[in-house]
């Protein structure tokens, strides 16, 4: 994995995470708990979803980052 990419998309109240590249992307499975799997085609999951991640679109959003 080279890289985590993060995107908090207002607009459609949602918060994506990728694991690799979402070009690979195959086959989504929902979870039942307003959460997407994002799946390649050997049903390794690369990202997911997160459904109506907030209650409220007008809340600002601290961002922390931290790796080891």
């Amino acid at each position: 994995m080279e890289k985590i990419k993060v995107i908090l998309n207002r607009e459609s109240n949602t918060l994506d995470v990728w694991f690799d590249d979402a070009e690979k992307e195959f086959i989504c499975e929902e979870t039942g708990e307003e959460v997407i799997l994002k799946k390649d085609k050997n049903n390794r999951v690369i990202g997911f979803e997160k459904l109506n991640i907030f209650t409220d679109k007008q809340v600002n959003v601290p961002i922390e980052v931290m790796t080891t």
